[in-house]
């Protein structure tokens, strides 16, 4: 990672303090979470909708 942009404007990643390198670090870090996170909920929205299928062919056809 040699630049970084942030709102439109590009740094040089080396020129960066120690802080802003580390605020980055979270960043990115928190990024990568919250797709983990995003994936997840895919995930049981997927088995949540499953359940509902599931669940509407075992009622009763008469109700």
């Amino acid at each position: 990672m040699t630049e970084v942009t942030v709102d439109g404007i590009t740094y040089k990643f080396d020129a960066l303090s120690e802080e802003a390198r580390a605020q980055l670090l979270s960043l990115q870090v928190t990024d990568a979470e919250i797709q983990r996170l995003q994936a997840l909920i895919a995930i049981a929205q997927t088995a949540r909708n499953a359940y509902a299928a599931e669940l509407k062919a075992a009622l009763p056809s008469n109700a």
